[in-house]
């Protein structure tokens, strides 16, 4: 008799054990199903969201109708506007760093205009305007022809 319940004992699981496979199998049935439907749904979003981009830049608009595209202009002048205004954003954050960097360059040379001012008066005052020109007299006569005819000028205008 314990034989007999034993395998009761065992039947009785053995059926357990199946019902609970054959849900666990009916689960990931219909856990499959809905990913296979969600990926359907999203293989259509991701065509209409194509189409929709073909038609923004211009393609495919041969079999749009007079409605869809007043539409999609009117999409497009909101998008021109949002970029306009962000870009003049941008131009305008530009324009006030320069203006900030211009104010600190300009300081920088008060500063250093200051202290050569400073040395100078050290060393004995200002430099003269005849050092001044002494220092920045350039040549700026124009010579063609080989190296050693440069050393001979031709005559200036007030000597012919």
């Amino acid at each position: 008799m314990s034989i007999l319940i034993f395998f009761d004992g065992i039947r009785s699981s053995t059926a357990i054990l199946c019902r609970q496979r054959t849900n666990v199998f009916v689960a990931l049935a219909r856990t499959l199903q809905h990913l296979k439907h969600e990926a359907a749904t999203m293989m259509k979003k991701i065509e209409q969201l194509e189409a929709s981009k073909r038609k923004l830049l211009g393609e495919n608009l041969g079999n749009c109708s007079i409605e869809e595209l007043q539409q999609l202009e009117q999409q497009l002048e909101r998008s021109v506007s949002i970029i306009r205004a962000r870009k003049m954003q941008v131009y305008k954050q530009q324009i006030e760093q320069l203006k900030e960097k211009g104010r600190a360059l300009a300081a920088e040379n008060a500063m250093l205009s200051e202290k050569r001012a400073g040395s100078n008066e050290e060393r004995g005052g200002v430099v003269g305007s005849a050092e001044i020109s002494e220092i920045s007299d350039v040549e700026t006569e124009l010579f063609i022809g080989p190296p050693e005819t440069r050393n001979k000028r031709p005559p200036s205008r007030n000597e012919m």
